[in-house]
């Protein structure tokens, strides 16, 4: 050896060992890191916008839709978090008026349900149209997704109406290129024992149907999210 030249051997320093610990400590943080638990992510969050049909009209603390399909959602393995933003009484213009400050920024899907009021007050399906139309162009401007459940027009009133009423939701749907669920009340509706004792709201056993009906276009929407993300 070269004079002037330090050998690792000089301090006792075996230089393959020293070569193996370093490939060690290199493999453990490498698997490590592989192994290391993702960040956990944000929940989807959810929003029920709609009449006395969502809200849980004299319905008991858990069996308003939005509790029982949030329960479903997370059942099947969904991360997800349902605001009961439906009011009682609400029309497509109520609706529409308090759009803004009812859903808050950072929410991933709304599902609008709205017109029913309209329809048994007989409010012109020209209007019903045109406040779901501004609604779901406002939500989709907040890059907000839209899921339209729909109503039908009660036979009372005549097939003028429901030739104007029935096709507003389908037909917003194509527009907006949304999913809908064509009538929110299917299976429930004339159904006494899924109804309240006025006939119109569905009771415990009712949101239980609805659910059913309406959760796999729901986990449809969040796989297309969760796909688009």
């Amino acid at each position: 050896m070269a004079a002037g030249t330090i050998s690792p051997a000089t301090y006792g320093f075996d230089l393959l060992m020293f070569k193996r610990l370093v490939s060690a400590l290199v493999f453990v943080f490498a698997a490590s890191t592989a192994f290391s638990p993702p960040a956990s992510a944000e929940p989807t969050r959810i929003v029920a916008f709609g009449d006395s049909l969502m809200a849980g009209y004299q319905l008991a603390p858990g069996e308003s839709f939005p509790e029982k399909l949030e329960a479903a959602l997370r059942a099947n393995g969904h991360d997800v978090v349902i605001t009961n933003a439906s009011q009682s009484g609400d029309t497509s213009t109520g609706g529409l008026a308090r759009l803004d400050w009812s859903v808050s920024d950072g929410t991933d899907l709304v599902i609008l349900e709205l017109g029913a009021n309209d329809m048994l007050r007989g409010i012109s399906p020209d209007i019903t149209r045109a406040n779901l139309d501004e609604m779901i162009t406002r939500l989709q401007a907040r890059d907000i997704d839209v899921l339209l459940a729909g109503m039908l027009a009660a036979p009372n009133l005549g097939p003028d109406y429901a030739a104007a009423f029935n096709p507003i939701y389908p037909e917003l749907a194509r527009k907006h290129d949304i999913p809908v669920y064509p009538f929110l009340l299917d299976g429930v509706a004339t159904q006494s024992a899924l109804l309240l004792e006025d006939g119109m709201h569905p009771n415990a056993e009712g949101v239980d149907r609805i659910v059913e009906g309406i959760l796999p276009l729901v986990e449809q929407q969040l796989g297309r999210a969760f796909t688009a993300d």
